[in-house]
């Protein structure tokens, strides 16, 4: 085959990939990602280095769906090559990110958690102060993927859609974190039934990893 002919079927290659990851995503999400469209060269698996640190607002957009569908499926293998090697994923379960009380789980400990019964402290229930004491699997169910926010008709790329009465910290607690805000407004009706998911990165040795996700509702 002569080099050129190699070059142009190389070119058309490489763009039909990327045209097949626009339509997927657009088809995933409804629609909703009108000017977030993945990159030609995001391939869709997530893992170290798998997010340049200097990721277009579309890559980290594409990947942060990808960590939902993780979420969603319990795929906890998946999320845990995602997240940062150093740091491990903070979780927390409002809008105010506690130094003492946010639990903070390694890449090793968060790919076991389907196995992992253990009843940890993982903050204190608004209004009450109470521990919240739940497993892994409970956890996610109540402060993590409380709600389908696959679904979320709106998205804060680096910026919080929707505040209640917490203190907003993301910014003061993790200094430099990338993060992506999928909010689901409250139903015609009801009034503070909004729910907000955040997926949070920082950079490691040149590419970025997941490092916070942090949930958000209406506080007292």
């Amino acid at each position: 085959m002569k080099p050129a002919l190699k070059r142009l079927i190389t070119i058309i290659l490489s763009f039909a990939v990327g045209a097949a990851a626009v339509i997927g995503v657009i088809a995933a999400t409804r629609g909703r990602l009108v000017g977030y469209i993945p990159g030609v060269n995001y391939n869709g698996g997530l893992g170290v280095g798998s997010i340049p640190s200097d990721a277009a607002d579309s890559e980290l957009v594409a990947a942060s769906y990808e960590l939902l569908g993780y979420i969603r499926d319990s795929d906890w293998r998946a999320l845990a090559a995602i997240a940062h090697p150093e740091l491990g994923v903070k979780f927390s379960p409002y809008a105010t990110i506690s130094a003492q009380s946010a639990k903070q789980f390694t890449p090793q400990a968060i790919s076991a958690f389907d196995k992992d019964k253990t009843t940890y402290v993982w903050g204190v229930y608004d209004g009450s102060a109470e521990p919240i004491e739940m497993t892994p699997a409970e956890y996610f169910a109540r402060f993590v993927f409380d709600r389908d926010y696959t679904r979320a008709p709106v998205l804060g790329i680096n910026r919080v859609v929707r505040s209640g009465n917490a203190l907003e910290n993301i910014a003061e607690a993790c200094p430099g974190i990338r993060f992506v805000d999928f909010h689901l407004p409250s139903p015609e009706g009801e009034d503070g039934a909004w729910r907000s998911l955040r997926l949070g990165f920082e950079e490691y040795r040149g590419s970025l990893m997941l490092t916070l996700i942090l949930h958000s509702e209406r506080t007292a």
